[in-house]
């Protein structure tokens, strides 16, 4: 981990045994030495030095690593989870899908009926707005409500005495929202009081 070159390999430790940062053997010569002066004190205190710095260099070293591989395991979940957002949704349409090409099937069979083929439509149709009510996403059909800019586009206003004015008439083509967040609005005709 350090960027020292050439740093000798430690033998393992024995059980209960503790391994002594490196100069540490150099500095209690050193105080051991009786000869002790200004000049040893402060090689003392120097060498001390450079151990604790040289174990904050190890830990900050070993710190950066750390980091450096949290980030590029957030960065692969991060990828994974976009990648893989719509997996479940995916597996849900395959039915839809399965459903539509045995219609297809049926209908282009030699005794294929109207009604059969109407039949399995309606049933695929069905399974299609059930499996997007299991993901979330629910249809807005507004006919003879209040017309509500933020979930309805007016497409056309017509004057009317059987309906309030700014009540939906007609809807051109349904709106649908994702877990409550409007993803199309429904596309709608307005009434407006008749003028006199």
């Amino acid at each position: 981990m350090t960027s020292e070159p050439n740093a000798p390999e430690q033998e393992p430790l024995e059980a209960g045994e503790t391994r002594q940062p490196e100069g540490v053997e150099e500095i209690n010569d050193l105080v051991d030495d009786e000869d002790s002066t200004d000049e040893n004190d402060a090689a003392v205190e120097l060498a001390k030095a450079q151990v604790t710095i040289k174990d904050y260099w190890d830990q900050i070293m070993r710190l950066n690593a750390e980091m450096e591989n949290n980030r590029k395991r957030a960065q692969r979940d991060i990828e994974n989870a976009h990648k893989f957002a719509v997996k479940n949704f995916a597996e849900a349409l395959l039915p839809v899908s399965d459903s539509m090409e045995m219609g297809m099937s049926a209908a282009e069979a030699e005794n294929a009926n109207i009604d059969s083929i109407k039949e399995g439509i309606s049933m695929t149709l069905d399974l299609f707005q059930k499996t997007l009510e299991k993901n979330g996403i629910t249809s807005v059909d507004p006919l003879g409500e209040k017309f509500n800019p933020e979930l309805h586009q007016a497409m056309s206003m017509m004057e009317s005495d059987e309906s309030d004015p700014n009540t939906v008439m007609a809807v051109m083509q349904k709106g649908y929202l994702l877990n409550d967040r409007l993803i199309r609005p429904a596309m709608v005709v307005v009434s407006r009081a008749k003028s006199s």
